[in-house]
């Protein structure tokens, strides 16, 4: 693990989330095929969501 200096936060934070096995078999399947981790490309659905609800504000 790599240690910051006191006062700053890690740029990123792990979570644990439930999903459905169909819904992660299919994130996987779908990774596969952009040959990228699905836990990436959940980060970018989850990235172009955001994206879209701060756009309609």
């Amino acid at each position: 693990e790599i240690e910051f200096a006191p006062g700053v936060e890690a740029p990123v934070k792990s979570i644990s989330l439930r999903l459905p096995r169909e819904m992660l078999n299919e994130l996987k399947v779908l990774a596969n095929k952009k040959d990228i981790p699905y836990q990436s490309l959940i980060k970018v659905y989850l990235a172009e969501k955001i994206k879209e609800e701060r756009m309609a504000d």
